[in-house]
């Protein structure tokens, strides 16, 4: 064309997560059974939804207004019902005006980097989720800012390490976090979340929490907000219903604004993130005329109480079979639906491969791993040789070799087999 018309940062739009689909469906056509267990879906692996909790949809459905737009900023009374919500935690207080609506956590995602000066860099950790990582790279036109998440210590943010970054990168100007934890199942202690703030507002930062898994912990650790932690640091929290209802399906997500008059600066970005949704006209109406009815409801905090013993058990249950396999590192998860699998520095080399009695798909896969990384070797393998389809840990913005599952099988039996098989195939594959 006459102009380069493409954008600086295309090339950084990158989704491990949905990519490793498109070579499931090749071997899939090749007539193997896929296990899925890249995305975090609840539903697309079994679980049924509450009988109460489709019934307030069918009721909110047969009302006119849940078919016509609603306020740009999102359904009053669900804006209403969310701020008294943050209220009730104590800490910093908000107001309806202080909650926004999106379609879902990814069109908020797009929003608040997308209308980011430019030059101004969010920094987040490693392993990154993709949807973070990716729109922050686009919107600079640079490789993704990250600051250590540990491994050896429970997957914590290393502090002194974002610290550093922050000190000596004056482009910085707001720390994403993700709470509790994807991919890596970590949920931060009281203390972790108040030195991320302190850090923030010591150099005069924005904090920038994903709260999407903020109801899913368990292992002794309980939901705490930033909202209660960050003092008087500005900040945008996101949170939604796909991941606690769950209603992937439903694309509807929120952001909670917090200290927005505290700068006056991230009060004019805050009005600009809202002044998008007025372009749009409005978010979908009818699951945010869900939200007070579903968390208001008395049988919700059971809801979610049933849920995250259900995800802790089966934590215990992934841990214990891949743990103890040498050259591998296994962190039990906290929080969320993820276990993040970790192959220790060296253990991994171009020569190690897995049985396959297709040679059609063998073949695909000694093509695929031509030129990949370490890990995603090891996946490209695992997907031919058992059929589960997993996300390898460089997807992540992620320079340690690893990989991604799901807690999120609903057949016993066949989520024994998932861990089962995945423990067989890293023995063999490392060892034999």
């Amino acid at each position: 064309m006459r102009r380069n018309i493409v954008h600086v940062g295309a090339g950084s739009l990158t989704y491990a997560i949905r990519e490793i689909v498109q070579v499931g469906y090749r071997f899939r056509d090749l007539g193997m059974e896929i296990t899925w267990e890249n995305i975090g879906d609840p539903v697309q692996k079994g679980e049924q939804i509450e009988p109460w909790i489709r019934q307030i949809l069918h009721d909110v459905v047969d009302q006119d207004e849940s078919w016509a737009y609603c306020d740009s900023a999102g359904v009053p009374a669900a804006r209403e019902f969310l701020a008294a919500e943050v209220n009730k935690r104590g800490g910093v207080r908000v107001t309806a005006n202080d909650i926004i609506f999106f379609n879902g956590i990814g069109d908020a995602v797009a929003k608040v980097y997308g209308f980011l000066r430019r030059e101004a860099r969010v920094i987040g950790p490693t392993p990154a989720y993709s949807t973070h990582s990716s729109a922050e790279a686009a919107h600079s036109g640079y490789e993704h800012l990250t600051y250590e998440l540990d491994p050896y210590k429970g997957w914590m943010p290393d502090l002194d390490d974002l610290r550093m970054k922050v000190k000596y990168n004056p482009s910085i100007t707001a720390i994403l976090l993700i709470n509790p934890d994807n991919p890596t199942g970590a949920v931060y202690p009281r203390e972790v979340l108040e030195e991320m703030a302190q850090i923030a507002r010591q150099f005069d930062l924005f904090l920038l929490a994903d709260e999407i898994y903020t109801h899913i912990v368990y292992n002794g650790n309980k939901t705490l907000h930033l909202s209660e932690v960050v003092g008087d640091a500005p900040a945008i929290v996101m949170r939604g219903i796909s991941k606690e209802v769950p209603w992937p399906g439903a694309r509807c997500g929120w952001i909670e604004v917090l200290n927005r008059r505290r700068d006056e600066t991230f009060n004019t970005y805050v009005t600009s993130l809202l002044a998008s949704k007025r372009l749009e006209v409005c978010s979908t109406t009818a699951p945010q005329m869900c939200i007070p009815r579903l968390m208001g409801d008395p049988r919700y905090p059971a809801h979610l109480a049933k849920r995250a013993a259900i995800f802790e058990a089966r934590a215990k249950e992934a841990h214990a079979a891949l743990q103890g396999i040498p050259g591998v590192l296994v962190n039990r998860p906290s929080g969320a639906f993820y276990v993040t699998v970790m192959f220790e520095d060296g253990i991994l080399n171009d020569r190690q491969t897995l049985g396959m009695e297709n040679p059609r798909v063998r073949a695909m896969v000694e093509e695929l791993v031509k030129g990949a990384t370490n890990d995603s070797r090891f996946v490209y393998y695992l997907l031919g040789a058992t059929g589960i389809c997993v996300v390898p840990l460089s997807g992540f913005c992620c320079k340690r070799d690893g990989f991604r599952v799901t807690l999120l099988e609903c057949d016993d039996a066949r989520r024994r087999w998932i861990f089962e098989t995945l423990a067989k195939a890293l023995r063999e594959y490392l060892w034999k």
